[in-house]
């Protein structure tokens, strides 16, 4: 059994030394822990500072993509490589490695595939309480999305099985937190969390840029969420309210049509038109969508077992991939 730990980076010369010094080289149930740091395009000296650490493991993207196609090409290498679990953790040492043995035990238990970890976000002074709100709002929508049960949904450490990571596909190009839980539950893979402690903050995040942005990307994302994975419920009823205010106003205008002798009213006639048709419309949308759901998870079917035959797991039971192509160095 190999354990990897993978470490997306951009430019954590500051912080690398403290994250890699806090990550253990021995857990138990595994052969071997290797290190795997993502350059995701650094112009400063972590790369340098790692090998100095003993990194095991490089993976170079040519410039900066960003933190979701960071952990993408990550999963990729580590699947290429042999792990058979695979731990994520940020280059800002936010997260605690000796919570590692922690997270990775319900998945050697075989009772979980995926597990996250949960952060006391009430407790962390550096989080706005709009950005505790937000937490707290993204991840109940992640779990109406995907019948899972994890209350920290954007936090970065976790724990992922073989099997697991070759079903996931991230499409954001923000953030890969809130799409894998997701995938994770309607997949029907066993996700579970648990609490752990984080270390005091060494930098700002950089998802933040502004509150404003914050909560823009927040929005975006959690609508994206829903006309992604959950297409048929979502144009489904805004049809339906739509059709039923429609409804409702065509019914007042009948009212007063045949009340006063047909006289007025001629905008409750014309706005009942308009929402009806529209109603109408999304309604088919939302068949259509479900349409192409279906298709999508044909293809992710598809996907899944070239992984499997392109990681050379074809004849080993139930192991799993993820997608890219990086330049790697060992």
């Amino acid at each position: 059994m190999k354990l990897f730990i993978q470490i997306p980076c951009y430019n954590e010369a500051a912080t690398i030394a403290r994250t890699l010094k806090d990550l253990p080289r021995h857990v138990e149930g595994f052969e071997s822990v290797q290190w795997l740091i993502i350059d995701d395009g650094c112009t400063d000296e972590t790369v340098a500072i790692a090998r100095e650490y003993g990194i095991d493991h490089v993976v170079r993207l040519t410039k900066h993509l960003g933190l979701a196609k960071g952990f993408m090409a990550g999963l990729d290498a580590c699947l290429k490589l042999g792990a058979d679990v695979i731990v994520n953790t940020d280059g800002d040492n936010q997260y605690k490695g000796t919570y590692i043995p922690k997270i990775v035990a319900p998945i050697l238990a075989g009772e979980a595939d995926m597990v996250v970890g949960v952060r006391p976000i009430k407790q962390i002074d550096h989080f706005s309480r709009l950005k505790k709100w937000l937490q707290r709002f993204g991840s109940w929508v992640v779990r109406v999305a995907s019948n899972t049960d994890v209350s920290d949904v954007t936090s970065g450490f976790r724990a992922i099985s073989r099997d697991a990571a070759m079903q996931l596909n991230v499409f954001s190009q923000y953030t890969y937190t809130l799409e894998t839980v997701i995938q994770a539950g309607q997949k029907n893979l066993a996700v579970v969390s648990i609490p752990i402690e984080i270390n005091e903050e060494l930098r700002p995040s950089r998802l933040l840029k502004s509150v404003f942005n914050y909560v823009q990307r927040s929005i975006g994302t959690i609508i994206r969420i829903f006309v992604v994975y959950q297409p048929f419920r979502f144009f489904l009823t805004i049809g339906s309210l739509l059709f039923a205010a429609g409804m409702l106003i065509g019914i007042r205008f009948l009212y007063f049509y045949f009340a006063e002798g047909g006289g007025g009213h001629i905008q409750s006639l014309i706005l009942a038109s308009i929402l009806l048709g529209i109603g109408l419309q999304t309604i088919l949308v939302a068949f259509l969508s479900d349409l192409q759901s279906v298709n999508r998870r044909l293809l992710e079917d598809i996907q899944y077992r070239i992984k499997k035959i392109d990681c050379g797991d074809f004849h080993k039971g139930s192991r799993k991939f993820l997608g890219s192509k990086p330049e790697e160095e060992q």
